[in-house]
């Protein structure tokens, strides 16, 4: 069944039943769609010299600030050693930089430097420039309703160790 033949009330929850085969649709497309935007940020290291997880690693402190390693690992559920690798590769280019942190001398904070801060605007612009040629005539309801989804489906996914 999928949601053009449904019988339900698009207004109520659905039941755990068929709410469990309606989300199996939606990872049967965000495989795929997860696959095919890596590989397209993967074609974009030609062009900026970042791989897909130092670009993740440089967004990431644009939007939260300066963090550390363990942090990051944690919020993007990636393993602190993957996230070392990242942010080392980050560092000898120039786009990071550690800093004492305050809090626990063993762990450093690390943040952008205005290097970093530029490329990785310079890839975020051309992913969005990507993303605005989406198609469907989406409304911001709809893309609000699949924010919601999705992060409803991460949730479910909280407790897996990532290490």
């Amino acid at each position: 069944m999928n949601d053009t033949d449904s019988p339900l009330d698009p207004q109520a929850p659905l039941p755990p039943d068929e709410l469990g085969r309606r989300l199996t649709e939606v990872f049967d497309l965000v495989g795929p769609l997860y696959r095919r935007a890596l590989r397209k940020v993967e074609q974009g290291e030609e062009v900026e010299g970042a791989s897909v997880g130092v670009r993740s690693v440089l967004d990431l402190l644009r939007r939260k600030g300066e963090m550390t390693v363990p942090q990051m690992g944690r919020v993007m559920a990636l393993s602190r050693q993957f996230v070392q690798r990242m942010v080392n590769d980050a560092a000898a280019q120039g786009w990071v930089e550690s800093v004492p942190n305050p809090a626990h001398q063993r762990s450093s904070l690390i943040r952008l430097t205005e290097e970093g801060r530029t490329l990785v605007t310079a890839v975020l612009d051309r992913e969005h420039t990507l993303n605005r040629q989406v198609g469907g005539g989406l409304t911001d309801a709809e893309v609000r309703a699949c924010v919601r989804v999705l992060t409803e489906m991460l949730k479910t996914f909280d407790h897996v160790d990532v290490e």
